[in-house]
């Protein structure tokens, strides 16, 4: 997905939710120029302004970034110690995303 894509994406969900673009910024919390910027693709939203607007409009993180999967979703970073590999790091922690994905789907609520 391109930052353009993703910006038509976000577009959509603001003009069926019914938003202006100042009333989105008052919302999310982010600007209306930087607002403008990632919706006409001249800046890559960041995950947390994509989450805040996920809020907002009520459309998910996956339908405002063209990502369906679960593992194409993650990023993570980490330092691999002990003897653990990256690639195994990375397993773990798909697994347990997808669980919870399908946790969601399932509508089983989290528990503390």
């Amino acid at each position: 997905m391109t930052s353009i894509n993703i910006g038509s994406l976000i577009e959509k969900a603001r003009v069926t939710a019914g938003f202006s673009q100042r009333a989105l910024a008052d919302a999310t919390g982010i600007s209306q120029p930087t607002l403008s910027r990632i919706i006409s693709g001249d800046r890559v939203a960041k995950l947390p302004e994509i989450v805040a607007i996920s809020w907002a409009t009520g459309f998910t993180v996956a339908q405002l970034t063209g990502i369906s999967t679960v593992a194409d979703r993650v990023q993570c970073a980490a330092r691999a110690t002990n003897g653990s590999g990256m690639q195994d790091m990375r397993d773990a922690l798909l697994h347990f995303l997808e669980l919870d994905d399908y946790l969601d789907e399932q509508a089983i609520p989290a528990t503390i």
